[in-house]
């Protein structure tokens, strides 16, 4: 446990009113001074990591487009202690928070705040940032992966921080910072469902999507008070009816459902888990309660509960503010660098990164190396566009001595003096590497890079460059690429694109909307069509590069303006052309072609970047990734793009990745947003794929492109994702008192995109091995189904899912497996051991497809009848799952189980023909004897009724 004496915030919080305590304030600010001058709790490096049970350097970064706000910072570190003690006892007294750092933006005014290092806004754990567009103040937490994955940010509005009114809805900011470090570091889910907030249980029970279910409440219609059969109109819920929770409960359960609570403080375990709720908790992770889930984290697998009855330590706080930024490129000028002209297309990076991409105030410097060091250029200040082209002057132009090797270590470290010569030291540097390899140990300097608190960026070129090259990024915080040398590969334009300042402030940086190379022949023309969409046209720049000679280039406007080749600023020795869009470039479809007029086919190469016009609006963005650096084969990797505008996604995107390798032609893989697969949630704006198709061992590139046409576009009412619950209101004294209702996004938000939009980037780098050469045996699994849905039509039930492929989500599968059960338990422990559903007649659709399989009682037999009617379960409620299994019989993973009511009638033999047969003769016998008896009946009747009347006239005449 920490000591006591660290610098922290008192643990015993005051609850906050609307009139906040001068004293409170006071004490704080004197905590901050006291933050800015202990430049001894700073870490190095920006990993978060757990030591003594203490998770040490949380990163909090603050957006510079927020306003500076003196109550911010206080706020934050409150919700930081008082969320501490919380965490501390919600996981069995076994982890807390120990040093926080907070950074301050460059944007607000300097005081005494130490001297950021690595850290920056995109690498943060917890952003402060506006939504922009429309106001919402929902917390909330950017989740990729499925259950158990770390998610990337937590993000909260100023607001959200600064207005205590938004309490009443959320809770205590401590409690909502733990529901949301649930998402981020243990990859739980929510237990509520915004769109499914009841389900059917029982006999036609109505129950709330709730963990755990035994919160008291009641439903209430329209605002009136209510019964749970006045929700239910034709087995559909009413639009507006709701459950409002009693504010006072006797249950400590759950974290992710209603921290706001007061009783509530703990997850659910496996005795309170409501295993039957329809919310992405059990959907994800298999019916397992979000503590089992904690629990298997690496976190608690490497700590043990403190066995002390005191609280531990308050957290320390670093305040950082970034300084003025320096960058250094340090170039490789070896004899590799004449291989496959790489030397040439890294001037040509390089330059484009000096003219358009780097940010102005920022100094840069330049170095070059081999087996010696050279300084390039000392750090320049960028000013304006003649300091630009002063540093790209001074860009290596040849290599050096023909079997010269490349020292990493040596230019590194000269860049470092390069860097420390402008400032003493190299806090908050950047240092972009392009090396196609190296002599010496490259862990030699390793140690003295990571603590000189610069972030280092690789790129390698080709494929002899050393595999631990990566280190450096990794450690470092920095991002890492890889360079084929294919001659119309784009991979250091795509490169130098993607490294940005990382303060987070997308209206200052460059946008690329379009980077692309073909092979073309002699008098062959190379047509392009990019969108500028209304967001941009500031700095447009068209850039053009050829590997033999310049083409001939015609660009359209979209007002039909052309421009020719004399329009375009062409350096021959570069071997490139651009053209800057004088003031704002018009928004619409620009269309350039250029003719090969070479005597030989070459590479063309094109690239075409623009910057935010209105300050108001942010541009849409996509960030690219993998979800690990490397793996070994047959395992594969997930490849994301984030498509937004601010934080809103875009929705029905065109998203292609393309990966490449230096062998054969690169693979285009279309990623998708439609919950299945790799990708867990719909329409939240996050692409997914598996890609697994590895041709080779070595390193892969990622790139990125998303195209959409012209369309009206509605922001959706509901953003999906991982949110803090908005509590509607509460029983108060038996009396309800609401919140206010919360606010709709997309009713007015219908954006005409007459345009649509174009966007490129680099998604960096992975490496894989164990990559089999030659044929290989089939592998790949079906995918987990994990958007499995039931529909109950009278007396059917309507299975519906999105079909995986033959490999994981590719292909198409050869079977389904349908099973049901009355347990729910049974089904998820021993699914193969439960009812096999009869779908003979269902034949996979192609991954993505939308299954519909109608389940009917009359596809039981007799025996699984029986077998179901063996089964304990409560009323008619049956429970079901789906796996598929390719060619190779490989199965995939069983899926989400989803739950119906069914009203099974008695079941009624059918019978065998020689059955029939007998019975029919036997009724024919029956009809046969019954006909009979009545005839002798009739006659009996009739000789009766004849006697009557003859002794009747005997009578007659006798008198």
């Amino acid at each position: 446990m920490r000591e006591p004496g660290s610098l922290g915030i008192v643990s015993s919080m005051p609850k906050r009113n609307n009139k906040k305590s001068l004293f409170h304030v006071s004490i704080l600010k004197s905590l901050i001074l006291l933050a800015v001058l202990s430049p001894e709790f700073l870490l190095l490096g920006t990993s978060l990591q757990l030591q003594d049970n203490a998770y040490d350097g949380l990163l909090i970064a603050i957006n510079p487009r927020v306003s500076e706000d003196q109550s911010l910072v206080p706020n934050i570190m409150e919700m930081i202690t008082e969320a501490s003690s919380y965490l501390f006892n919600a996981t069995k007294r076994r982890v807390y928070f120990g040093n926080v750092k907070i950074l301050i933006p460059a944007t607000w005014k300097a005081h005494n705040y130490s001297q950021a290092k690595q850290e920056s806004y995109e690498k943060a754990n917890i952003i402060i940032a506006d939504w922009y567009r429309k106001h919402r103040d929902d917390p909330y937490t950017l989740q990729y992966g499925g259950c158990g994955e770390e998610g990337k940010y937590i993000h909260f509005t100023p607001n959200f921080l600064l207005n205590d009114n938004l309490t009443a809805i959320y809770g205590p900011r401590g409690r909502v910072f733990v529901h949301e470090w649930a998402h981020l570091r243990w990859g739980v889910f929510d237990e509520y469902n915004n769109e499914k907030p009841f389900y059917m249980a029982g006999h036609n029970q109505v129950k709330v999507t709730r963990c755990s279910s035994d919160l008291t409440g009641i439903f209430v219609c329209e605002k009136n008070t209510c019964t749970q059969e006045n929700c239910i109109i034709h087995n559909l819920f009413k639009e507006r009816c709701i459950f409002i929770h009693n504010n006072t409960q006797n249950i400590t359960a759950s974290i992710m459902y209603m921290q706001s609570l007061s009783s509530v403080v703990e997850f659910c375990n496996s005795s309170t888990h409501n295993q039957e709720a329809p919310n992405l908790q059990n959907q994800m992770c298999s019916l397992r309660s979000t503590w089992d889930v904690i629990m298997d984290s690496a976190d608690f697998r490497q700590s043990s509960p403190l066995n002390v009855t005191a609280l531990p330590a308050l957290p320390s706080f670093s305040l950082l503010q970034a300084g003025q930024r320096v960058v250094c490129l340090v170039l490789d000028v070896s004899a590799k660098m004449a291989e496959a002209d790489r030397l040439h297309r890294l001037r040509q990076a390089a330059e484009f990164y000096l003219l358009q991409v780097v940010e102005t105030h920022t100094y840069v410097g330049i170095v070059s190396f081999s087996s010696t060091a050279m300084v390039k250029a000392q750090p320049r200040e960028i000013k304006n566009h003649q300091d630009r082209r002063q540093l790209s002057s001074a860009l290596p132009t040849s290599v050096m001595a023909k079997n010269a090797g490349a020292s990493v270590c040596l230019g590194l470290q000269m860049g470092l003096q390069v860097i420390e010569s402008q400032h003493g030291n190299a806090y908050g540097s950047v240092i972009i590497l392009a090396t196609s390899g190296g002599v010496g140990d490259i862990s030699s300097c390793l140690s003295t890079m990571v603590n000189s608190g610069s972030t280092i960026h690789t790129i390698a070129l080709g494929p002899s460059v050393a595999e631990n090259l990566e280190e450096l990024s990794t450690l470092t915080g920095g991002l890492k690429f890889f360079v084929s040398d294919r001659a119309n590969s784009n991979g250091l334009m795509d490169a130098f694109s993607g490294i940005s300042s990382g303060t987070g402030d997308v209206f200052r940086q460059p946008v690329q909307l379009d980077s692309m190379g073909a092979m073309v022949g002699v008098h062959q023309i190379f047509s392009r069509t990019v969108t500028v969409d209304g967001s941009l046209g500031n700095e447009t720049i068209f850039t053009v590069m050829w590997q033999g000679g310049p083409p001939d280039m015609v660009l359209l406007s979209p007002g039909g303006k052309k421009y020719f080749t004399g329009d375009f600023n062409t350096d021959s020795g570069l071997r490139s052309s651009c053209l800057r869009i004088p003031d704002r470039a018009q928004a619409g479809s620009w269309t350039w072609q250029l003719n090969n007029t070479h005597s030989s086919p070459q590479a063309l190469r094109v690239a075409v970047s623009s910057r935010a016009t209105d300050h108001a609006v942010p541009p849409i963005t996509v960030t690219a990734h993998v979800n690990k650096d490397g793996t070994r084969f047959p395992h594969p990797v997930i490849i994301y793009a984030d498509v937004k505008e601010g934080f809103h996604p875009i929705l029905q995107a065109n998203v292609t990745a393309i990966i490449e390798t230096d062998a054969g032609e690169p693979v285009r893989l279309e990623l998708f947003d439609d919950g299945a697969g790799a990708d867990i949630i719909k329409n939240d704006g996050i692409y997914s794929r598996y890609f697994f198709s590895f041709p080779v061992n070595g390193r892969y590139s990622l790139k990125v492109i998303v195209h959409q046409e012209s369309h009206l576009r509605r922001l959706p009412h509901f953003i999906p994702g991982s949110y803090a619950m908005y509590v509607p209101g509460y029983i108060v004294n038996g009396n309800i008192q609401m919140n206010a209702p919360k606010k709709s996004i997309g009713d007015s938000d219908i954006q005409m995109q007459k345009w649509g939009f174009n966007r490129t980037t680099s998604g960096g780098s992975f490496s894989v091995q164990d990559v089999p050469t030659g044929p290989h045996a089939d592998v790949f699994p079906p995918c987990r189904i994990i958007n499995l849905e039931t529909i109950r039509k009278e007396e059917e039930i309507i299975l519906t899912w999105s079909a995986p492929g033959d490999d994981f989500d590719q292909g198409q599968a050869a079977s389904y497996e349908v099973r049901m059960s009355k347990s729910l338990q049974k089904i998820k422990d021993e699914f193969r051991d439960t009812i096999l559903v009869n779908v003979s007649q269902l034949i996979p659709q192609r991954a993505g497809s939308r299954e519909i399989f109608v389940f009917t009682p009359a596809l039981l037999t007799k025996e699984q009848q029986q077998q179901l009617d063996e089964e304990t379960g409560e009323g008619n409620r049956v429970y079901f799952a789906i796996r598929a299994t390719d060619e190779a019989s490989l199965q995939g993973q069983v899926s989400n189980i989803v739950q119906a009511t069914l009203i099974i009638p008695q079941y009624v033999s059918p019978v065998t023909s020689r059955e029939s047969l007998i019975l029919k003769g036997v009724l024919t016998a029956i009809g046969l004897i019954m006909t009979i008896c009545f005839m002798i009946c009739l006659a009996h009747c009739t000789l009766s009724r004849k006697k009557k009347s003859r002794k009747k006239a005997n009578r007659t005449k006798l008198l």
